[in-house]
């Protein structure tokens, strides 16, 4: 299915991050005018058009809504690692405030202000019940509650400003350098588990992701409503790791790593971030994440709604995604 488009001008935050790079990158190849909002000392986009803004003054935001009057606004940027609650809520819960109040002032009658939020604000499911849109959140860790934070925040305050929200489950493709840990892994002949090997996920190709949500951002239907972007497969680690292990085509160790030495390891993380501050990718919230026997949901509701439904199935997307990395030399 081809790419939407969205007419008109379209303002997105977080376009040199993974998902929103891929967003921007879609939107300027059918034709939208895109704006980037960057932060205070972030180099202009190479691709683009860009404005600098600081997300905790509210004045910068409206002089952007005011200039620019987008009819699109979508709200990508995110932090998914921090030291404290207070962190995420300042990356994630602090700019989606701040935005919606700019927009609200300066350009209310923009057509739709879209969330790109996570399914983590809904938190871990049942192996054998995977989230639906009415099932009750209930986040388990911080990125997760500062994600549900930042969804009430634009249901409760949009002040008559059109919205959706979109929560993808776990997202793979090319750029993304989370997931390209177990490909750079295979190729150093290591299958490693974190003591996850047979935890269920949803998944979806990033390209689905970015068409589902430019699906949503345009139809009528979906204004008011928040939606799961997702893949009708569910897989555990081992099929996802099975499969990049496979085109990869190298001879590999599998180690099952303990989840107890997990959880310490993910402690030293800890320590380490309250000495100097910075974030670990390994810490205990992500280890409280990695410990949940099952992180899936559905897409029936956007299928319903607006039609979407993921094109790319695993072992396609893993392919897609072996392949950029080894053309843009990660390995």
């Amino acid at each position: 299915m081809a790419m939407p488009k969205l007419d008109g001008k379209v303002l997105i935050t977080g376009a040199s991050g993974f998902i929103g790079s891929r967003l921007r990158d879609e939107l300027l190849a059918t034709g939208s005018d895109v704006v980037a909002i960057r932060r205070p000392g972030s180099p202009p986009s190479k691709v683009g058009r860009s404005v600098e803004a600081d997300y905790a003054l509210v004045a910068d935001l409206e002089r952007i809504m005011s200039a620019e009057r987008p009819d699109y606004v979508l709200h990508v940027a995110g932090v998914t690692k921090g030291t404290s609650y207070e962190s995420f809520r300042l990356g994630n819960v602090m700019p989606t405030r701040n935005l919606l109040t700019a927009l609200r002032r300066e350009h209310p009658d923009t057509k739709r202000f879209v969330l790109v939020s996570s399914l983590t604000s809904y938190g871990p499911s049942a192996t054998s019940a995977p989230h639906r849109e009415d099932d009750p959140p209930r986040p388990i860790e911080h990125y997760g509650e500062s994600k549900l934070e930042a969804e009430r925040v634009i249901e409760e305050e949009s002040g008559g400003v059109p919205w959706t929200i979109v929560r993808p489950s776990g997202v793979y493709g090319p750029g993304d350098v989370d997931y390209f840990n177990l490909f750079k892994s295979a190729q150093t002949g290591w299958n490693v588990f974190f003591g996850n090997r047979d935890r269920c996920m949803s998944l979806i190709y990033v390209d689905d992701c970015v068409r589902g949500t430019l699906m949503a951002a345009q139809d009528e239907r979906s204004a008011g409503k928040g939606y799961f972007l997702t893949t009708d497969e569910q897989v555990t680690w081992e099929q996802f790791q099975s499969e990049v292990v496979r085109l990869v085509d190298r001879r590999v160790r599998t180690l099952d790593l303990p989840e107890l030495l997990v959880t310490m390891a993910a402690l030293g993380g800890e320590l380490a971030s309250r000495i100097d501050k910075k974030p670990r990718l390994l810490n205990l919230q992500k280890a409280k994440m990695g410990a949940q026997q099952a992180w899936t949901c559905v897409g029936d509701a956007a299928r319903a709604d607006f039609g979407f439904s993921a094109e790319v199935d695993l072992a396609e997307g893993i392919r897609r995604t072996h392949e950029w990395y080894l053309a843009n030399d990660w390995y």
